[in-house]
């Protein structure tokens, strides 16, 4: 495999893996409904310590234990426990961000990540899908909902950029890679039809 490829790939992993795709995703959207700067960063900042940065830390502490090969955790049986772990952290921060009173749309960003959450956990029991193609897909259609399609669209290559990228470091299969960009984009546009009343 061409050396150059395998960087570009690993690049593209590392920048765009879940937590930094959800963390990066959660402040336009808090920006977009909030009134002041302050109350859009203490809620996106609410959201990426529980959701992206605590799991991270738990996952790094297990790397360096030995218990899990690396942060992308590319044995199936190595993520049932940091998915637990993140899990109670959606549950944690879809609570506070509603004790805040926070636009409705940021506790169902922390719900459509507990939902997944729960999907892949039950998927890794006997499969292994990709989280990184999840997470991007989720990223396009929050995008698409929160600030309409065009936007959606400038972002969706990142879709198969991403696919491409796990694809050329062989961490799944194409059927992986589908299935993740599928359940990512899915399960948002089912609870938003189901919860949310349009913007």
């Amino acid at each position: 495999m061409n050396t150059s490829q395998i960087y570009w790939a690993r690049i593209i992993s590392n920048l765009l893996s879940p937590p930094i795709v959800w963390g990066v995703m959660v402040f336009p959207i808090a920006f977009h409904y909030a009134t002041s700067r302050s109350q859009a960063l203490i809620w996106a900042f609410t959201y990426g310590i529980t959701v992206c940065l605590l799991p991270i830390l738990y996952i790094a502490w297990r790397v360096h234990q030995g218990h899990i090969s690396d942060l992308h955790m590319k044995d199936r049986e190595e993520r049932i426990g940091p998915f637990v772990v993140s899990m109670v952290c959606a549950i944690l921060a879809w609570s506070i961000l509603r004790l805040m009173g926070a636009p409705p749309i940021l506790p169902l960003v922390a719900g459509v990540t507990l939902v997944q959450l729960m999907v892949m956990t039950l998927i890794t029991l006997v499969w292994q899908i990709s989280m990184h193609t999840m997470s991007i897909a989720v990223a396009v259609v929050a995008t698409g909902y929160v600030f309409g399609p065009a936007s959606a669209l400038v972002v969706s290559p990142l879709v198969p950029l991403v696919g491409a990228a796990r694809l050329k470091l062989h961490r799944h299969t194409p059927a992986q890679v589908v299935a993740g960009t599928i359940v990512g984009a899915v399960i948002p546009l089912l609870m938003i039809a189901l919860l949310m009343s349009p913007v």
